[in-house]
Parts: structure tokens; C-alpha cells; sequence
């Protein structure tokens, strides 16, 4: 009773408090200023997608002899039992890549094949061919094409990378100057800011989307390095190591990760913070590596 006799009298003198003429004071309502409108990002687009690329990479493949590997034709029950003269014998260790003075020279020379393995995005940051993209795209690639904004292909060389921030340099050796980008100075991204993601989803070269930032400082378990912006810009597969990008065209991330339970775009993606990466391409364009 003392309980309900406690909010009985509390309402009392509320409701008296509302009848001596008085008004309570309220705390006045927030107030933003109507902000710049925005009636598109092509401007912006079109200063910077001459320097975004598609990135192709493949493996050099040795024959299947070589990587220790049998197949359908080699695995069979009974093969390794066919007399060493038996044609098919022979027909197939050439196949595979075994090598001997009577081999058919179809086989018996035959190289090793560039197959490609995976494909992301990059972008120049120096007008003499330094461009960046993920460590998880060139990972283990051994011939590398950046695909400019106007199709031309151009093959690049690996300068280094660091697996701890997922950073990779490439370097495209040409006789000319690219359109570069400059990293923002990430510590004036605020969330709500609006970015642009512009890359090279499931092969779509010069994909564009826009959203903002959702978040600072995601920390999302994939390695040493946590420290992510979140956007809500549209990022799927292949969008890996591409810009986004403020509304001045500088980049205030790098493409990086997203979180699907599907697979593909819901709205979560994560970009390394330009400060951390602008140090680390540093490091790598100097030393190849980050201590």
C-alpha cells in the first residue's frame, strides 16, 4: 500500500502543479540547419573514374604431374598395373606432364599456363602507375591486368604487400601519366557523411554507388587490424580494394569487406581508414614489405 500510496500522491501534486497556471520548462528541441542539397555525384564520378581499375589476376599452373595431382584419367583402378608400353600408359603420363626422349613433343614442351584465379578493384594514387587494391585479390597471382576506365588492359607487376591490413601495391609499367586519386584525411569523416564506391563487381568494371558512412571504428575479427569504416553503399564481390570516395573525389577508405548472410550486398560493407592506409602503401612502395 505505502508503494501505490507514493504514486497516488505523486500524481496529485502533478496534476496540481499543471493547475496554478504554470508551464513546465522543456528542453528546446534539437535544430540542424538545412544542409546543401545534393542533386547527384556525377561530377564527381567523372573526375574519378579514369583512375579506378579493374584488377585481373591469375596462377601460373604447373602441368598436373608437377603439383602432385592425379585426375579422373590417372586415378582409375588398374592404371598404374598397365605394362609401361601399353599406349594408353603413355598417352596419359604425357597428358599429365611426364616428360621422356619419346614423349610427343605436344606435350613433352608444353609450358606452364597463367589461369586466371580472381578478380577485384584498385586505383592509381601516382600519375607514374603505383595503384592499390586488397592483399586478398593479388594473393597468390602471379600475372596481373588492371582494366582502365576505357577498356584498355594493361599488365602490372606486384610491388608488395601487407596480409595484415589487407594491402597490396601494384605498379603498371607505361609510358604515360594516369589520372591518380589523393587519400583524404580520414579523421574529418564524420557518420552521415555521404561516399562513393566506385569498382568492379562480379566483373562490372565502373560500377558506381553511392550511400554514407554508417559507423566508425568496426571492429569485425578479421585479422591484427580492426579499425573499419562501415558505409551502406552497395558493395558485392569484386569490389575488393576499390575507393570510396567524399564528395570532394578524395578517398576516404578502401573496399575491403562485407558482412551477407547471402552472399551478396545488404548494406554492410567495411573500408580500411585512408590514414592506415596511406602508411602502409607508403612502407610498401619503399620497402615491398611492413615490418
Amino acid at each position: 500500500m505505502a508503494a501505490v500510496a507514493s504514486l497516488a500522491i505523486a500524481g496529485a501534486i502533478g496534476f496540481g502543479a499543471a493547475t496554478t497556471g504554470t508551464s513546465p520548462v522543456l528542453a528546446e528541441a534539437v535544430k540542424v540547419e538545412s544542409a546543401q542539397q545534393i542533386t547527384g555525384f556525377a561530377d564527381v564520378v567523372e573526375r574519378v573514374s579514369p583512375a579506378v581499375v579493374s584488377v585481373r589476376v591469375s596462377a601460373r599452373m604447373a602441368p598436373a604431374a608437377d603439383r602432385g595431382q592425379g585426375g579422373f584419367f590417372f586415378d582409375f583402378p588398374g592404371f598404374e598395373d598397365l605394362p609401361k608400353d601399353h599406349p594408353l600408359n603413355r598417352f596419359f603420363r604425357e597428358f599429365r606432364g611426364e616428360r621422356g626422349p619419346d614423349a610427343n613433343p605436344r606435350f613433352r614442351d608444353r609450358p606452364e599456363r597463367a589461369r586466371p584465379s580472381s578478380q577485384g578493384s584498385g586505383f592509381f594514387i601516382s600519375e607514374d602507375g603505383y595503384l592499390v587494391t586488397n592483399n586478398h585479390v593479388v594473393e597468390g597471382g602471379s600475372d596481373f591486368t588492371v582494366v582502365m576506365d576505357d577498356g584498355t588492359e594493361l599488365s602490372a607487376k606486384l610491388v608488395g604487400t601487407d596480409p595484415r591490413t589487407d594491402l597490396a601495391v601494384l605498379k603498371v609499367e607505361e609510358a604515360r601519366k594516369f589520372t591518380y586519386v589523393a587519400f583524404a584525411d580520414d579523421t574529418k569523416v564524420r557518420v552521415g557523411d555521404w561516399v562513393v564506391a566506385v569498382g568492379n563487381p562480379f566483373g562490372l568494371g565502373g560500377t558506381v554507388t553511392a550511400g554514407i558512412v554508417s559507423a566508425r571504428g568496426r571492429d569485425i575479427g578479421a585479422g591484427p587490424y580492426d579499425d573499419f569504416i562501415q558505409i551502406d553503399a552497395a558493395v558485392n564481390r569484386g569490389n575488393s580494394g576499390g575507393p570510396a570516395f567524399n564528395l570532394t573525389g578524395e578517398v576516404v577508405g578502401i573496399n575491403t569487406a562485407i558482412f551477407s548472410p547471402s552472399g551478396g550486398n545488404v548494406g554492410i560493407a567495411f573500408a580500411i581508414p585512408a590514414s592506415v592506409a596511406k602508411d602502409v602503401v607508403s612502407g610498401l612502395i619503399e620497402d615491398g614489405t611492413i615490418d
